[in-house]
């Protein structure tokens, strides 16, 4: 079996509060990384992505817990490492060569053969010509191909990127991914395995030999698993969408045990077959569900909601709740890494508001089970009244206690924006409100 060059086990990070208290951010985790391979770490902000490409670089030192370079303490060697950060990170008043020649000078290399090697890899990442250059005149993608030729200079064994695309724009991301891939595919850099952390699915899954989901509060580690796809790898690929579709699902559903891995056999993917008894209910407003269609509807009706939130200034994981509520109730569908708009989701977003409570409320009954049952049950009982332990006691199979609360507060606000029912929070009860008495006067008689 292949031996690994970083071996991370049972480490931690935490800060301490005081004397009794800590904030962990990092659980007890385990990780390796084997050479030839392309990993990629995903999970929501605050999950502690980059603290852990830190620690497993050397850059910080656990909190508990050891981080192993080829079998012995990273704190007692010296790991032959580079990291490409999300901002360029160029010294402005160093030519394009002598950023490039830097941490080569910094190692005590003398200087012919530093010139040598950093026109090499100039050459090799396509910047021959630029090498008496300044930042300022690079255009953003050329700027991050200095910060690779940069790291890459150094010939390392392992090369760290901490979200390295995310400050170019779409088409410049996409080239320079490709460019990486290829070198690293036709072998003409000489790094032995490459740690990504990205938070853009599909760039995890067109690039990666193995994806890492980790979840927060602390962070850990959700999913593991190896991309049995062939380079190069097709958008349009059914296996590819099932792998998209998957780990979206991991993100956006924290406190639900991931499902199995879609299985790819043969160029097609098989989806597991088992189902929630409970559909985990995003904590959205309707309100933010209709302003998210409306918003798509501006774009098209179809958007990538990674752009989407770069072009809002959002933070992804504020949207992902509010997209998850659109699909889970039909009105948006995910294609492709995609989110396009239904006929149901236009009509939604485009009625007016007595109109949208008709749609909201059709449905909540059709694809929402918790609601379904609390109407029923509501309608089936003599006072039209039900406590809230019912649900809770059906609830705790499947969430924590927390999140049982947290399901039926969500529950509750959308069954009495659609007029499904009403709740009555000093009885902690479910109800149907009897109709209200008409206060109107009798007409008199005539005597």
């Amino acid at each position: 079996m292949t031996e690994p060059i970083i071996q991370a086990r049972q480490v931690e990070k935490f800060y301490a509060q005081s004397r009794d208290a800590r904030i962990q951010v990092i659980a007890a985790t385990d990780l390796v990384i084997f050479p030839g391979e392309i990993v990629a770490l995903l999970g929501p902000s605050g999950s502690g992505k980059s603290t852990l490409l830190r620690m497993l670089s050397g850059l910080s030192l656990p909190s508990a817990g050891r981080v192993l370079w080829h079998g012995r303490d990273v704190a007692s060697t010296q790991p032959n490492v580079s990291i490409v950060f999300q901002s360029f990170a160029l010294f402005p008043w160093l030519s394009v060569q002598q950023n490039v020649e830097a941490p080569l000078k910094a190692r005590g290399m003398e200087a012919t053969e530093r010139h040598r090697r950093s026109l090499k890899i100039l050459d090799t990442v396509g910047l021959d010509g630029f090498e008496a250059a300044y930042p300022r005149e690079l255009s953003g993608g050329m700027r991050q191909r200095v910060g690779f030729a940069r790291a890459l200079v150094v010939e390392p064994e392992v090369l760290f990127m901490d979200e390295p695309f995310s400050a170019l724009d779409v088409l410049t991301a996409d080239n320079l991914r490709g460019e990486l891939l290829e070198l690293w595919l036709k072998k003409t850099i000489p790094t032995q395995a490459i740690f990504l952390v990205t938070h853009n699915i599909e760039e995890a899954v067109m690039l990666a030999d193995r994806i890492i989901v980790l979840g927060r509060n602390p962070g850990h580690v959700r999913t593991d698993f190896k991309v049995a796809l062939p380079q190069p790898r097709e958008r349009k690929d059914p296996a590819f969408i099932a792998l998209v579709d998957y780990i979206y699902k991991v993100l956006t559903q924290p406190d639900v045990a991931p499902a199995e891995m879609p299985v790819i056999a043969g160029g097609r993917h098989i989806r597991d077959q088992r189902q929630m008894h409970y559909e985990m209910l995003p904590h959205a407003r309707p309100g933010g569900i209709a302003a998210l269609l409306e918003l798509i509807i501006d774009f098209g009706g179809r958007t990538d909601i990674y752009r989407l939130a770069d072009e809002l200034s959002f933070e992804i994981d504020d949207l992902f709740p509010i997209v998850e509520a659109a699909q889970l109730l039909g009105f948006l569908r995910i294609e492709e890494g995609d989110a396009a708009i239904t006929p149901e989701g236009r009509a939604y977003a485009e009625s007016e508001i007595l109109r949208q409570k008709e749609l909201f409320r059709q449905a909540a009954v059709d694809h929402v089970l918790l609601l379904r049952q609390i109407t029923r049950a509501l309608a089936n009982k003599s006072d039209h009244s039900v406590p809230e332990e019912f649900f809770l006691d059906m609830l705790d199979e499947q969430f924590s206690d927390d999140e049982c609360r947290r399901q039926l507060e969500t529950a509750i606000s959308w069954g009495r924006y659609a007029e499904l029912f009403d709740w009555d929070d000093s009885r902690r009860r479910f109800v149907i409100p009897e109709p209200e008495e008409s206060h109107e006067p009798e007409p008199e008689t005539s005597r």
